[in-house]
């Protein structure tokens, strides 16, 4: 009998990888939506990354702010890839608003998995879990690092990442009864674009490559999509990921202005409005004031955030490709969407 694997949040950059990766390797999938609406568009996406799935994926309603849907969604389920968080919108948005659904919304998906049989659960947290808080490190981050929520420079979706990333563990140790846990936490997620919908992380390629005037010294880890899909199958499959957590990293982090660099040396005239230039930290700051965009920037500035998938690698046989060939892919992605400005 073919197995099944629910992967929520189905009109997400990261999930719609993880489906294409799953109907790849022969599994049923069910993925979650807030509205049926959006069925014809995820499949759309899919076909894109070249599958079509027909009946082998199905579609059900399921918000993870209500219980509504998610024993339905979970029920025959061998495993669960969990990556769906609310992300809320707005100026007037609070911190609150932020951490809450991310930690109910873990905590409705755990239960509704301990209760109708699920396995194992793959959670997608993030590296904002790992690296936010901390001062100047003297090494890379890893599995054992947790963000300092004490510390005044953490965002509220980063504290939303960690508080919900512990409340799964703290679950899973009072009252998982068997369920098993596996977390994958990656840093800047690049890769060939499905759609109009991607991540934050694609954005800082596309304002490269749409000629932002230079580049803030900002450092981040990259990995491509492709790999963090990969890295989630071996979490569901593998003996030795079970209640373990895997930092999803490509190499060595780099700084923005390297990134441009590969840009410029790779996309030909593609890339002939890329800057490599490094912006003055004070020019950041200037400009920070004014744009809402550079306020998170400055914190960051200067800040080395480079991680180490060691872990992935030594016990899951996890091997990325190299961050340029997931910048490049980013990049060749957009201009073939046209989504980049002029397109």
């Amino acid at each position: 009998m073919t197995r099944s694997v629910l992967v929520t949040g189905g009109t997400g950059f990261i999930a719609q990888y993880c489906i294409l990766a799953l109907l790849e390797a022969g599994y049923r999938v069910r993925t979650t939506v807030r509205s049926l609406g959006r069925e014809a568009e995820v499949r759309d996406h899919l076909r894109l990354g070249g599958a079509e799935p027909g009946d082998r994926l199905t579609f059900v309603v399921a918000d993870l702010t209500a219980d509504a849907g998610w024993a339905e969604a979970t029920a025959g389920c061998a495993y669960v890839m969990h990556g769906a968080s609310p992300t809320p919108t707005g100026d007037q948005t609070t911190e609150d608003e932020w951490i809450r659904p991310a930690v109910d919304g873990n905590l409705r998906v755990l239960r509704a998995a301990r209760d109708t049989g699920v396995k194992r659960v793959v959670l997608t947290s993030a590296f904002g879990a790992i690296c936010a808080g901390h001062g100047p490190m003297n090494r890379p981050f890893n599995e054992t690092d947790w963000s300092d929520l004490t510390a005044t420079n953490v965002w509220p979706y980063q504290k939303s990442k960690t508080l919900s990333e512990r409340a799964a563990w703290d679950f899973i140790a009072r009252e998982g009864q068997g369920l098993e846990l596996s977390v994958v936490n990656p840093v800047a997620v690049l890769g060939p674009v499905l759609g109009a919908d991607y991540s934050h992380s694609i954005r800082l390629i596309r304002n490269i490559m749409d000629g932002q005037p230079g580049n803030p010294k900002i450092n981040s880890g990259f990995v491509d999509v492709r790999d963090v899909a990969d890295l989630h199958m071996r979490a569901m499959t593998q003996e030795a990921a079970k209640g373990e957590r895997f930092l999803a990293i490509a190499g060595e982090s780099m700084w923005l202005a390297d990134v441009a660099k590969v840009l410029k040396q790779s996309m030909g005239p593609a890339a002939d409005k890329v800057s490599t230039r490094v912006l003055p930290d004070a020019e950041v700051r200037r400009g920070a004031l004014k744009d809402p965009a550079l306020r998170g920037a400055v914190p960051l500035l200067g800040l080395n955030l480079n991680g180490t998938s060691e872990k992935a690698m030594r016990l899951l046989g996890w091997t990325p490709r190299p961050r340029e060939e997931a910048i490049v892919a980013t990049a060749e992605s957009l201009i073939r969407s046209g989504l980049l400005a002029g397109s």
